[in-house]
C-alpha cells in the first residue's frame, strides 16, 4: 500500500470498528447501564444519526479548507468523542457521545475519496479509493471481533478506548504521511447541492436507506439472536463476528465484480432479492446452529455486496459534486443503520423473540427491491429515449423539442 493512503485506511479501520463493535457488545452495555437490550439499541441509532447530520454539514462547512487540515480536524472530533464514550457513566450521556462521534464519519470518507483519487496514478483512481475502504473490511474481519472479545471479557468501555487510540494514530499518520494539497473547493455550495434536486439521487438514497436497513435489523441484534435463539455461548460471539466479517470480505469482491459485469442497479436488485430470502431463512432456521452460522456468513456477504453497486450508482449520478455524493451515501447507509435498529427493536419491545428483527429486515429489503424496480423502469425509459436517433426525431417530428428536453437525461 502507498504510505500516503495508509492514514485514510487507518481512519476507515477506526470508523468501521466503532460503528459495528457496539452490536456485538449490546448485551454487555445494556446490563452495565441498567437498560433493556432494545433500549441499548438506540445507541446504534445515535451514531447513525450523527453520520446523517454530520456528512453534508461538515462537508459544506469545510470544503474551502485544505483536505489535510479537514481530515485531521475530523479525526480529532472522532478521537475525542470515542474517548468520551468510554467514560460516560449513564445511558443518556453515552447516547450523546455516540451521536457526536458519528458526525465525522461521512465527511471523512467523502473528503478521503477525493484525496485518494488525487494521490493515485492516472487510471488507478478506483483502486486508490478501494484501498481507503480496506480499513472497513479489516475492521469487520479482524478488529470488530477482537475488540468485541476484549470488551466482553474485561469491560465494554475498553472497546471505545481502543477506537480512540486508533483515531489518535490516524491523526499522527495524517500529519506525517499525507501530503499538503490545495483546497478542493472548485464549485459553490449551491452547485454542490444540485444533485439533491434530481429524482434519481433521491431514489438511490431511498434504496439505500430503506433496503439496506433490512440487514441492519438483523445485524443490530446478532448477539442476542445467536445466544438466545441459536444457543451459542456469549464467549462465541467474537468468533461469530469473524464469520460475519469473512462474509463481508467475500461480499465486497462479489459486489465489485457484479457492478463491473452488469448495470449497478441490476446488480443491486439481484442482491436485494437474495437478501430478502436470506433474512426470511434467518427467521425460520436460526434455531439450527450450523444453518445459523451459514446464514451469518451469507448475510455478512450480502451486506457488503449491495454497497458497491449503489455507491457506483450514486457517483455516476452526481455531476460536479462527487465529494458531497460520497458523504451523502455514508449518511444513507447510516439512515439504514438507524432505521434497521429501530424497526428491528419494535417486535422485541412487544415480547417477540430475537429472530423477529430479521423478519422486519426482510420487509425492509423487499421495499428496497421495489424501489430498484422503479429505478430500472425509469432508467430504461431514459436510455430508450436517449437512443432515438436525432435525425429520425428531426424528420418525423415524433418528439417535440420541448418534450425531448424534458425527458432526456
Amino acid at each position: 500500500m502507498n504510505k500516503k493512503l495508509f492514514p485514510l485506511a487507518l481512519g476507515g479501520l477506526g470508523i468501521g470498528t466503532t460503528e459495528f463493535v457496539i452490536m456485538g457488545l449490546l448485551p454487555d452495555v445494556a446490563q452495565s447501564l441498567g437498560v433493556e437490550i432494545p433500549v441499548a439499541g438506540y445507541l446504534i441509532s445515535a451514531y447513525a444519526l450523527g453520520v446523517v447530520i454530520g456528512a453534508p454539514l461538515l462537508v459544506a462547512l469545510s470544503a474551502k479548507y485544505p483536505p489535510k487540515r479537514i481530515l485531521i480536524g475530523l479525526m480529532v472530533l472522532f478521537t475525542l468523542f470515542n474517548g468520551l464514550s468510554a467514560l460516560m457513566p449513564g445511558f443518556y450521556s453515552l447516547f450523546f457521545a455516540r451521536f457526536f462521534s458519528g458526525l465525522p464519519h461521512g465527511a471523512f470518507f467523502g473528503v478521503g475519496a477525493i484525496v485518494a483519487s488525487r494521490l493515485a496514478q492516472e487510471g488507478k483512481q478506483a483502486r486508490a479509493i478501494a484501498m481507503m475502504f480496506t480499513g472497513l473490511t479489516v475492521a469487520n474481519l479482524a478488529m470488530v471481533p477482537l475488540v468485541t472479545f476484549i470488551g466482553h471479557q474485561f469491560n465494554w468501555r475498553l472497546a471505545f478506548g481502543m477506537v480512540s487510540f486508533i483515531g489518535a494514530l490516524t491523526i499522527l499518520f495524517l500529519h506525517l504521511w499525507l501530503p499538503a494539497m490545495p483546497s478542493m473547493k472548485t464549485t459553490g455550495l449551491r452547485e454542490e447541492l444540485q444533485f439533491f434536486k434530481t429524482k434519481k439521487s433521491w431514489l438511490i438514497i431511498g434504496i439505500t436507506g430503506i433496503g439496506f436497513g433490512g440487514l441492519f435489523a438483523w445485524f443490530s441484534y446478532i448477539a442476542p439472536l445467536m445466544t438466545r435463539v441459536s444457543g451459542f455461548s456469549e464467549s462465541s460471539i467474537s468468533y461469530i463476528m469473524v464469520l460475519a466479517g469473512g462474509g463481508m470480505v467475500v461480499g465486497n469482491l462479489v459486489g465489485g465484480y457484479m457492478a463491473d459485469q452488469m448495470k449497478p442497479i441490476k446488480a443491486a436488485a439481484i442482491l436485494f432479492s437474495l437478501m430478502v430470502a436470506a433474512l426470511i431463512a434467518v427467521f425460520f432456521f436460526s434455531g439450527n446452529q450450523p444453518v445459523s452460522l451459514a446464514l451469518t456468513f451469507i448475510c455478512g456477504a450480502l451486506s457488503m455486496a449491495v454497497g458497491t453497486p449503489v455507491n457506483v450508482l450514486m457517483l455516476r449520478s452526481a455531476k460536479k459534486s462527487e465529494m458531497m455524493a460520497a458523504a451523502i451515501m455514508q449518511a444513507a447507509f447510516n439512515v439504514a443503520n438507524s432505521l434497521g435498529a429501530y424497526f428491528g427493536g419494535i417486535p422485541l419491545k412487544h415480547g417477540f423473540g430475537y429472530q423477529y428483527p430479521s423478519l422486519v429486515g426482510a420487509v425492509m429489503a423487499f421495499a428496497g427491491l421495489g424501489l430498484c424496480f422503479i429505478f430500472i423502469r425509469r432508467y430504461q425509459q431514459e436510455r430508450a429515449i436517449s437512443k432515438v436517433p436525432a435525425a429520425v426525431a428531426a424528420t418525423t417530428r415524433i418528439i417535440a423539442p420541448e418534450s425531448r428536453e424534458a425527458t432526456c437525461p
